[in-house]
């Protein structure tokens, strides 16, 4: 899948930087999230975890190409939220 990613403003660099997160870990997250939900305005979010085992949430957007997201932004779930998303995923069957 290709990602591309929102740059900000005033340094150029993608906007996922600003809440530390990885190109790599998005990847992560993308090529096997753990949900993926609608959101607001035609936007995407997917959860999931990276290979490192930090649970991160991702809103994008589909592109018109196929096989093509523009990643708005991407940070750390934590807390209430973290343990709501584990909830969750512990009462789904699990694929075999």
């Amino acid at each position: 899948m290709k990602l591309r990613f929102y740059l900000d403003e005033p340094t150029g660099q993608p906007h996922i930087y600003r809440h530390e997160v990885t190109e790599t870990e998005v990847e992560e997250v993308m090529a096997s999230p753990g949900e993926d939900r609608r959101g607001t305005d035609g936007s995407r979010i997917a959860l999931g975890q990276t290979a490192a085992g930090r649970y991160l949430r991702v809103v994008y957007v589909p592109d018109p190409a196929p096989e093509s997201v523009f990643v708005i932004t991407a940070y750390t779930v934590e807390g209430k939220a973290l343990e709501a998303y584990k909830r969750r995923r512990a009462r789904k069957p699990r694929r075999t």
